[in-house]
């Protein structure tokens, strides 16, 4: 039993030993500069920290993220028919789609989805 127990200690004792070595051993010398660098969205953080940002992208991004979030609110209209009476659901769906067909009107008159 104690040569048992004395193996088991060596054993355990050897293995944590060869997890604290070998990262040291396998660490890589040379730092370059893109592997210091953190990843922020595609910029390059060694340039002037204030580059001027692309108002489109930001407007497709926003666009992309409403339509996302109407799309959520869109979709469970045919499982609420079955839920509460005709007339409310009739009432609050027309309501919804001509909300988002307002706001659509609204985004193609300020020009908002020209890319020129």
């Amino acid at each position: 039993m104690f040569t048992m127990m004395m193996f088991m200690t060596i054993v355990t004792t050897l293995m944590l030993t060869m997890i604290m070595i070998i990262p040291l051993v396998n660490m890589h010398k040379q730092l370059k500069r893109e592997k210091m660098s953190p990843f922020e969205c595609g910029f390059d953080p060694f340039s002037k920290p204030r580059v001027a940002f692309s108002i489109q992208f930001f407007s497709i991004s926003l666009m992309f993220l409403i339509f996302d979030i109407e799309m959520t609110l869109i979709m469970p209209i045919p499982l609420l028919k079955f839920k509460i009476n005709n007339i409310t659901w009739m009432f609050s769906s027309f309501l919804l789609i001509m909300i988002l067909i307002m706001g659509l009107m609204l985004e193609w008159k300020e020009g908002s989805m020209n890319w020129l």
